[in-house]
């Protein structure tokens, strides 16, 4: 007989980091002057959005209710580089930093999540936006390259 879970680990801290991440990447596109750099914003925005409706059903399996926390870690972030700019001329390469490290915190919750004992839907679900999560952070990664100065 096989021995598996029913209980949901760890999601809510997925949604927490993920809905931090998209109210930066919505902040930051009102802050970055080049418009491909906007337009990258907006769909991660939107992707993270479709990955946090994917998982709230898993935390209303792991909490009895959806999430609607944030990341302090994220947040924090988000308020650093604020400060950041003010001293800086490159706003879309600061921005662009430190939203790849958002994606970096993105793929370590996710990771965590998954080493947890996960009824099979929501491993699959993980699985799956663990994946995209890899594209994001790599489009991040680039678009980070072509931004230095």
């Amino acid at each position: 007989m096989l021995n598996q879970t029913t209980n949901v680990e760890k999601v809510t801290d997925v949604i927490q980091v993920m809905k931090a991440g998209v109210e930066f990447y919505q902040d930051a596109v009102e802050q970055v002057n080049d418009s491909f750099v906007k337009n990258t914003f907006v769909k991660m925005a939107s992707k993270k959005e479709a990955a946090i409706q994917a998982l709230q059903p898993l935390a209303v399996e792991e909490q009895g209710k959806t999430e609607d926390g944030t990341s302090i870690a994220v947040d924090s972030r988000k308020l650093y580089t604020k400060f950041a700019t003010m001293f800086t001329s490159h706003e879309d390469y600061t921005y662009v930093k430190q939203l790849e490290e958002v994606e970096d915190k993105v793929l370590q919750v996710l990771d965590n999540a998954l080493s947890e004992k996960q009824p099979v839907e929501a491993m699959t679900i993980l699985t799956n936006i663990r994946g995209d999560a890899q594209l994001m952070h790599d489009e991040m990664k680039a678009l980070q390259e072509k931004t230095k100065h």
